[in-house]
């Protein structure tokens, strides 16, 4: 079965009456042997070039979208004339049509399967081939079978329909891809400007690779999501062990900080924490500028329950009601302290 591309290029040569009712670059489907009627009547590459022709006025406007209906319509004729299946035939037959033809393209030959997103562009092409044939009176009956249920939006109970021979989408959280141990140490020599060898590159021009490098490790071991490791403060870190220990250390995250804003508990293994109080310590010590704010914020003896900036008691619960302060020891330490 073959697939060309209309063009009404020279049509006045054609001896019509007018220029075709066709889209330019719109595909049209033929037969190996450029039949397209027998003595039954039409073949289906004519009903599928005639629907092909409505999709710009039928939800498919771009003709970057025309091809891959017309290559799905194309392979489920060649699948459908290789078991001897017309294509308006009996229910029970397209049915079993269907499933022969799902299992082809979902675990058959390697050179012949689809990916999900494929098969899902495959079952919305042929669902509104067969919804545009049954509106023609053309067929009676289509393979898919449709699932009704309700659901409510905006306060209403409203009906739902799903075509079953779509494939369930899994929850954002199961896309999530790990990193192997051998990836994560990789990764980790990268940003500390390592080579795979866990040597030194000399080729490395990347900036800050010990910050760079106790961040990966810090989220690589306590498993922190963006939100909670980029708001992070000094004073949240916990107090490293005496001793290297094989023992986790627990990781208190501050309820402003996770999902839901809900306080958890990681945890973290030694080397990785050690890496972060190194890079603390370093930065530290590191001179600043001369530079002051106006008015600056001077926090003092902060901690993971709040601090006193400029002399009063403020953040955390046993702070900020009693006191009525409006800055939290986070939100100052964030603009006048580091």
């Amino acid at each position: 079965m073959l697939v060309h591309f209309f063009s009404a290029e020279g049509w006045q040569s054609w001896g019509l009456g007018g220029e075709p009712l066709i889209p330019e670059r719109m595909p049209v489907l033929f037969d190996d042997d450029f039949v397209c009627e027998d003595e039954g009547g039409p073949r289906a590459t004519r009903a599928v070039n005639a629907w092909l022709r409505t999709l710009p006025s039928s939800g498919a406007p771009s003709p970057n979208s025309w091809p891959a209906y017309a290559l799905a319509a194309r392979d489920w004729l060649m699948h459908l004339q290789r078991h001897g299946v017309a294509v308006f035939g009996t229910r029970q037959e397209l049915v079993a049509a269907l499933g022969t033809y799902a299992d082809r393209r979902l675990s058959g030959p390697l050179e012949e399967r689809l990916e999900s997103s494929s098969w899902e562009l495959q079952v919305t092409a042929l669902s509104r081939f067969y919804d545009w044939a049954e509106g023609e009176s053309l067929t009676a009956a289509v393979p898919f079978t449709v699932a009704i249920g309700k659901r409510m939006e905006q306060g209403r109970l409203v009906e739902t329909r799903r075509n079953r021979a779509r494939m369930r989408r899994p929850k954002p959280q199961v896309k999530v891809q790990y990193l192997a141990s051998d990836f994560a140490d990789l990764f980790r020599y990268g940003l500390a400007g390592l080579g795979p060898d866990g040597l030194e590159d000399a080729t490395f021009r990347g900036r800050f690779p010990g910050r760079n490098a106790a961040m990966g490790g810090l989220v690589l071991g306590t498993g922190m999501r963006s939100r909670e490791f980029t708001h992070l403060l000094v004073h949240e870190v916990p107090p490293l062990p005496a001793e290297p220990t094989e023992v986790p250390i627990s990781w208190a995250v501050p309820e402003l900080g996770p999902k839901g804003r809900k306080f958890r508990t990681t945890w973290i293994d030694y080397a990785s924490l050690a890496a972060v109080h190194s890079y603390i310590a370093l930065d530290r010590e590191m001179p600043q500028g001369a530079w002051r704010p106006r008015r600056p914020l001077v926090v003092e003896e902060a901690d993971f329950y709040g601090g006193w900036v400029n002399g009063r008691a403020c953040g955390g619960r046993r702070f900020s009601r009693r006191n009525g302060c409006g800055w939290s020891a986070r939100r100052a330490a964030r603009c006048g302290w580091r």
